[in-house]
């Protein structure tokens, strides 16, 4: 019998049967792992496994084409942000995309500790503008380690690396202010904080920042059972619109 214990994050689970799940865990170096959990809907195990939560997971399996028994040991509980509406939409979307968007079994060790420390900034800034910048470099992160990153180091047209303003929607590259006069609208705005770290943006620009990382992850990932994951992402953009109305 093969086990395997691993830190892990919770991104979703299902029913099965009358007392079981399966649940669907990012781990550091597996990826996304399915296991079933006996007794996974009981009283005990409902606080544990609650999507973002941080658990110390143990995988048990006969062979490689079973679905292998799951124990958990919570490490860290997400669970006391849940009554935060702005907090808790950005740890379902967070967690909806990764249990919807990764193949199973790949590693994506940069991402794992990249999505544990967005859960954990979302828990502990102070304000939403904490989190909000982190979330838009983790989507581009995202994109990026599934092989759909964008090209914004210097300009399709031209090639120069200054100015850059806009991303093309059709090639995902980036075009510089000159290179887009004349052209501006059909082209997605490109925020100077995600070339340059050491710039604060406005709310503004992380706006632009959501719109530019929503376009390209439903381009890449919609299909027709996936479509319904992106309307917890129109809750998170919608509840954080309201904050600076």
């Amino acid at each position: 019998m093969a086990i395997l214990r691993t830190e892990a994050i919770i991104c979703s689970q299902l029913h099965h049967g009358e007392h079981g799940v399966i649940a669907r865990l990012f781990t550091p170096e597996h990826g996304l792992m399915s296991g079933y959990i006996r007794g996974g809907r009981s009283r005990k195990m409902r606080p544990i496994l609650i999507a973002s939560n941080k658990v110390m997971a143990e995988f048990r399996s006969r062979n490689e084409d079973q679905l292998g028994g799951l124990t958990l040991e919570l490490i860290e509980s997400r669970g006391p942000w849940l009554s935060e509406p702005l907090a808790s939409a950005g740890l379902e979307w967070v967690s909806t995309l990764l249990a919807s968007c990764l193949p199973q079994d790949n590693s994506y060790p940069k991402l794992y500790g990249a999505a544990d420390a967005l859960f954990s900034a979302i828990c502990s800034a102070p304000s939403a503008k904490g989190w909000a910048r982190a979330l838009v470099q983790f989507e581009l992160l995202t994109l990026s380690e599934l092989g759909f990153g964008l090209d914004i180091e210097k300009c399709a047209v031209t090639g120069e690396m200054q100015n850059l303003t806009y991303v093309s929607p059709k090639t995902a590259r980036a075009v510089s202010a000159d290179a887009a006069v004349g052209y501006e609208d059909k082209l997605l705005h490109l925020p100077p904080y995600l070339l340059n770290r050491n710039i604060r943006p406005d709310w503004e620009n992380i706006f632009q920042g959501l719109k530019l990382t929503g376009y390209f992850l439903e381009r890449n990932f919609s299909s027709d059972w996936r479509n319904t994951i992106f309307s917890s992402r129109d809750i998170l953009t919608d509840r954080l619109k309201r904050v600076v109305a």
